[in-house]
């Protein structure tokens, strides 16, 4: 007996730490994501895309809960989900759905995760540090009887390999599988990027993005890898697909490929990420399935704070009122693209305690430079701290904060990044100018 509802079903395809020109779509010349591209192209491109904290627990945080990492107070790593937090997997949960989480947590506060720190998902074979409980051949992640289990294949597969059994034994009712890779973040304890054997070697010599090309870090020495990792997350993109395919729900379940956040090889700190610049904010994102299948390209700036009332817009849910982002789905019908936003808003922790803004055209950031990123969510006052023209300036490599001649840009910017954090987080700090300097030598 088919006991399927027209509800579609819901699978989110998440990676870690993915730079958005990875991507065919974003004119990356390597063929590394022919699968992506063509759900992108066929389905709903959301072309520029941001993370709205670039780290990884923040992220997440947002993304199960379409709520600012302040808001929840998951605002760095290594803090807890709180308990009776309402989730993606708890409205799914009361609307009829089964519920899977597949791969890295990163929101709880001891391994394995005990059930009440799941996030209200049934089906669970994670781990909350995967990147420390696995490594690219040995993969281990833990049941719902927190059992230890050994998944074979290259991590990408295996992790791939336990989607697609979840969906071939859930395939008679409808289902929300949120599958979490590590892929194509560093693996911790070598400071490496562990691609499939002989993947690395495809792109030894690949040309960099501008931005590495011209800053250096550590890309030289880990772009080939981090290429190959992103090439076998396409390919495990396509055999997913291929199994919806061959079970008959690609018509009916939404796929939605994004990442927690960017990479930018220590040319910005001296790690991967944590900073205001694309290279740390911005992800590729992709959505196909009911309501986004020739869906066009979003040329509006969407938050990963905006996915998660998107997807319970597009399966026909109620958005609870606390979420702080917004569905995507009036932007393909045309009716909202006069009130969206001009801007995204992000939020920077750890490395520092900052916020920003990105429109189409500039970034501006501050810092509050007498705090600390693992200690304090917030402050009452920053400091400008970078102001990037995009139209002239797209890899960011001439800081225009405190240019006399950019003042009254500065100006207007910090009103909008003093407006957004009263929005997100209910206060109004002070914003203090850049001390003036001369024009960025080579400008």
């Amino acid at each position: 007996m088919n006991k399927r509802s027209d509800r579609p079903n819901v699978i989110v395809f998440f990676t870690d730490q993915q730079r958005w020109d990875t991507t065919g779509v974003h004119a990356n010349t390597l063929d590394l994501t022919p699968n992506f591209d063509r759900m992108a192209r066929s389905g709903t491109d959301v072309h520029q895309s941001f993370t709205c904290q670039p780290v990884c627990g923040p992220a997440r945080s947002a993304m199960q809960t379409g709520l600012y990492p302040t808001t929840i107070g998951c605002y760095h790593n290594g803090i807890a989900l709180p308990e009776g937090t309402q989730t993606l997997a708890h409205h799914f949960r009361g609307a009829g759905y089964r519920t899977g989480y597949i791969g890295k947590w990163h929101l709880a506060g001891e391994e394995p995760v005990p059930a009440n720190q799941r996030g209200g998902y049934e089906y669970w074979l994670a781990a909350n540090g995967l990147e420390h409980t696995s490594d690219s051949y040995r993969t281990v992640v833990y049941d719902e009887l927190n059992r230890p289990v050994q998944l074979p294949g290259y991590r990408v597969d295996a992790l791939t390999d336990a989607a697609i059994r979840y969906i071939d034994e859930n395939k008679e009712e409808p289902f929300f599988l949120f599958v979490s890779y590590i892929e194509p973040h560093q693996q911790n304890h070598l400071d490496n990027y562990p691609a499939p054997d002989g993947y690395r070697e495809r792109y030894r010599g690949a040309p960099l993005p501008p931005d590495l090309a011209a800053l250096g870090g550590s890309a030289h020495r880990h772009y080939a890898g981090y290429c190959g990792m992103v090439k076998r997350l396409d390919e495990a993109l396509g055999r997913l697909l291929d199994a919806l395919k061959s079970l008959s729900l690609q018509d009916n379940t939404i796929v939605l490929y994004t990442s927690d956040h960017s990479c930018h090889f220590r040319t910005r700190n001296q790690e991967y990420k944590r900073s205001p610049h694309d290279s740390s904010i911005r992800v590729p994102t992709a959505i196909q399935g009911p309501g986004f299948t020739g869906g066009g390209q979003i040329r509006q700036l969407v938050s990963l704070i905006d996915l998660p009332p998107t997807l319970l817009d597009a399966a026909g849910l109620d958005v609870p009122s606390e979420m702080q982002g917004r569905s995507i789905l009036p932007l393909l019908h045309g009716s909202g693209k006069a009130d969206w936003p001009e801007e995204v808003f992000v939020q920077i922790s750890e490395d520092h305690v900052g916020r920003a803004i990105r429109t189409d055209r500039w970034k501006y950031a501050v810092t509050a430079p007498e705090k600390d990123g693992w200690k304090d969510a917030g402050s009452d006052i920053y400091v400008e701290e970078f102001l990037y023209d995009l139209q002239a300036d797209p890899d960011e490599l001439f800081n225009l904060a405190g240019i006399p001649a950019h003042r009254d840009n500065a100006s207007r910017l910090r009103e909008q990044l003093l407006r957004r954090i009263q929005e997100a987080e209910g206060k109004s700090p002070t914003i203090l100018p850049a001390q003036e300097r001369e024009w960025p030598r080579g400008y």
